[in-house]
């Protein structure tokens, strides 16, 4: 009878356990959109860039947009003709390059990270700010390929997925509820 009751403080223990932990305000990232229902159209200019990184703004621009498109039912527009009901800006305020490993043999640099920080916001046609991130980080890291007779540029490919990778970042802050 003693093993019995046991069992059952054992299970009752387990339940109540395992209560607590489903129940601990966790949801999906696609839970709660924070965006006017009423919202259709978004402008989005081309990013401005405050950095010394060549047509960095035209890259994450784009990005943005193909995601937005990809993503999203809401009609994206890159030239304002007056019909959306809201703007997405931004401003590329930091775009830096540091070196993560060196190669030993060469004393060259192997691998690198580069960082890229924006500004963004996305204002509605009445003026409302719906969603803004002043300082929004991204990074990637790359290898370098340098065997000491060739060099291959790795920066280019990984400002690309770098792009991508932050484009979906981006979309996914804006549009869904944490």
């Amino acid at each position: 009878m003693a093993r019995r009751s046991s069992r059952l403080q054992i299970v009752g223990w387990l339940t109540a356990l395992l209560l607590v932990t489903t129940s601990c305000g966790y949801h999906t990232s696609a839970h709660g959109v924070r965006l006017p229902a009423d919202m259709h159209t978004i402008y989005v200019p081309a990013f401005v860039n405050a950095t010394h990184t060549y047509r960095i703004e035209v890259l994450l621009t784009s990005d943005v947009v193909k995601e937005l498109r990809s993503r999203t039912n809401y009609r994206i527009v890159t030239a304002d003709d007056g019909s959306a009901d809201a703007t997405l800006s931004g401003t590329v305020i930091a775009a830096t390059e540091a070196p993560l490993t060196y190669n030993s043999q060469t004393g060259g640099i192997s691998s690198s990270e580069v960082f890229v920080t924006m500004k963004v916001s996305l204002v509605s046609r009445k003026g409302k700010v719906l969603w803004d991130n002043p300082n929004l980080l991204y990074r990637e890291q790359y290898q370098i390929a340098n065997n000491g007779t060739t060099f291959f540029e790795e920066e280019s490919p990984a400002l690309e997925r770098l792009g991508t990778d932050f484009a979906q970042t981006l979309v996914s802050d804006m549009l869904e509820a944490y």
